[in-house]
């Protein structure tokens, strides 16, 4: 039994521009922090499939995905909007991205692997059923997610988001699906501006203030989220892993350190150990200064490798 690490060579072919800060760059980081904290030891490779379009269209409208097909530039690069572009080589590498969550998925429901980390890119969180926004194509953990529901025939999900930015993609994919939990943490007011409306039992959305850091973080996550977690017994837990909440990362102004991330991992894998058989399935989002980053997921891993 082990970590499966999904990734693929097409996710670093993907990029949105010189001095775009999300690069391929930021998988170098997350390799190069593998070998010097001895994790590429203990983790188990695999190669990110290509989503298929049925497994796509479970959380997204076909019109859009053959929008965004038709759009795939043959040179250069097309806005879709002020901060999100098309390369060449972007709707491939979305599909990898999507596909990853769709093998970690498989991976741990399957026995093969006790939790999967998927670390691909573009991420996916902010993706809505017809709209890419936010540096994100697909939604990733929403492709995984419905696959486990309908594929595998999963009664209960969690998605567990502490990007420093509110999931609303993910939101848009699941607010309606009673057999869906989601529980987040992000700053506000920021971007997307979303989050704060809505809240329900099994859409926990804490919206955190500027200048917040580990004390404000980790009562969130005590007096909101576990227990909702609790309440609604997840089968299948996963994680929108971003890790620009760091109090180093220049992208927003939240103050969080490697340890949170750390601790809110281990306290996501006592849930799954009460709840899901151990099943937890991570996958990239944010997290933009490369050194940060790389430290970071390497806590993040620390959590959910079985030593």
């Amino acid at each position: 039994m082990s970590l499966a690490f999904i990734t693929h060579p097409e996710c670093h072919l993907h990029e949105m521009g010189e001095g775009h800060p999300e690069r391929p760059e930021r998988l170098a980081a997350i390799e190069d922090r593998l070998i010097s904290s001895r994790l590429d030891y203990v983790i188990s490779r695999y190669d990110a499939p290509l989503a298929t379009r049925e497994q796509l269209l479970r959380v997204h409208d076909a019109e859009y995905v053959d929008a965004l097909s038709r759009l795939s530039p043959a040179g250069g690069l097309v806005q879709i909007d002020p901060d999100t572009a098309m390369n060449p080589h972007t709707f491939r590498a979305a599909l990898r991205a999507a596909g990853a969550a769709v093998l970690g998925t498989e991976l741990v429901l399957s026995g093969k692997a006790d939790a999967a980390f998927c670390a691909v890119r573009p991420p996916g969180h902010h993706a809505e059923r017809a709209r890419a926004m936010g540096f994100c194509f697909f939604n990733n953990v929403a492709v995984g997610a419905a696959h486990a529901l309908e594929r595998f025939g999963v009664e209960r999900v969690a998605v567990v988001d502490f990007d420093v930015h509110h999931g609303n993609g993910t939101e848009d994919a699941f607010r309606h699906d009673s057999r869906v939990l989601m529980v987040s943490t992000f700053e506000h007011p920021f971007y997307p501006g979303s989050g704060v409306e809505g809240r329900s039992e099994r859409m926990v959305n804490v919206p955190l203030e500027a200048g917040a850091g580990s004390r404000e973080f980790r009562a969130a996550v005590e007096q909101e989220w576990l227990p909702a977690l609790e309440r609604f017994a997840p089968q299948l837990l996963f994680v929108s892993a971003g890790f620009d909440a760091h109090r180093d990362d220049g992208m927003a102004f939240l103050r969080l350190v490697e340890s949170d991330y750390a601790w809110v991992t281990g306290q996501v894998r006592e849930v799954a150990a009460r709840h899901a058989q151990g099943r937890i399935v991570s996958l990239l989002e944010g997290g933009y200064d490369l050194d940060v980053l790389g430290r970071c997921v390497a806590a993040h891993l620390n959590e959910l490798v079985p030593w």
